[in-house]
């Protein structure tokens, strides 16, 4: 079988759970990530071995039950940088980088910011990408997840970046007094409702950990209201909070952020239009 066949092969394997740019879009993914050959380097003179063909039969078959790309490959793109994943952390999204980069530039705008907390962590995506974008910054991240601090670590040693970690669950306020204060704290909290698991993808449901999409019941505010508290004991004074929601959310974490008293309340769209990152300033 030739590149070019085996990509075809993907994507017709493919193309009853997913729609057709979807399915061509991971069988590119797996022609690079597993067998190195890139969308330009796809040819029908060039032929897959037998053990690559025993390796892309075993990858189409995960994929067909709807596993994620991402977890077949063990790695996901973030920010330029490729992390590894697993079942234990979220797959980093396109939406996570903006609030990233939304981070980052306010550290640019205001030098006095020397120190970074990202809350639930997950892959460490968002911490270990500001830190190769500002190794100047002290940047901290904790997870109630030990296997996925453990994914966390790996991917700050792999991409040589200094994090400091912490097995902490952000809803107990009494493990609050191990932490220090920040200039910045960002975070990607669980927000899913229990309402709305019915409508998640089932690629989502039956593989992404459930312990860093639900908020718990049908309240998804609830982490951002002890985030926005926690932001108030552990911000210092100037310090930002920057929290990533979905579209529905966004007016409430707002509304929640000024009722805890943060000023400079500003809500951003992401590329598709969709309001999708809020950020506060400690007073």
């Amino acid at each position: 079988m030739t590149t070019s066949q085996a990509l075809k092969h993907i994507v017709e394997s493919l193309l009853d759970i997913y729609d057709p740019g979807e399915a061509v879009s991971i069988a590119s993914i797996v022609m690079e990530d597993a067998f190195g050959v890139k969308p330009s380097q796809v040819s029908s003179r060039t032929k897959l071995d037998k053990e690559q063909l025993i390796r892309l039969d075993s990858i189409i078959l995960r994929l067909v039950s709807h596993e994620p790309v991402q977890y077949v490959m063990g790695e996901a793109a973030f920010y330029g940088y490729h992390f590894k994943v697993s079942p234990a952390v979220l797959i980093p999204r396109s939406e996570t980088e903006e609030s990233v980069h939304w981070a980052i530039e306010t550290c640019k705008q205001y030098p006095e910011i020397h120190s970074v907390l990202d809350i639930g962590t997950g892959s460490g995506c968002i911490p270990v990408s500001i830190k190769k974008r500002r190794p100047d910054l002290d940047v901290h991240a904790l997870d109630i997840s030990t296997n996925a601090l453990e994914v966390a670590r790996e991917n700050a040693h792999r991409l040589k970046t200094d994090i400091h970690f912490y097995e902490v669950n952000i809803l107990d306020k009494k493990a609050w007094k191990q932490l220090p204060k920040f200039d910045l704290i960002v975070s990607n909290p669980p927000y899913v409702t229990k309402a709305e698991r019915p409508i998640l993808p089932k690629n989502v449901i039956d593989f992404e950990p459930h312990l860093a999409l639900f908020a718990g019941g049908n309240d998804a505010q609830r982490f951002v209201k002890k985030i926005a508290e926690f932001g108030k004991a552990h911000l210092n004074i100037g310090g930002w909070l920057f929290l990533e929601t979905n579209e529905f959310y966004v007016p409430n974490s707002a509304l929640i952020l000024e009722k805890h008293g943060y000023v400079q309340v500003e809500t951003r769209k992401d590329l598709n239009g969709r309001d999708r990152m809020i950020c506060g300033r400690k007073k």
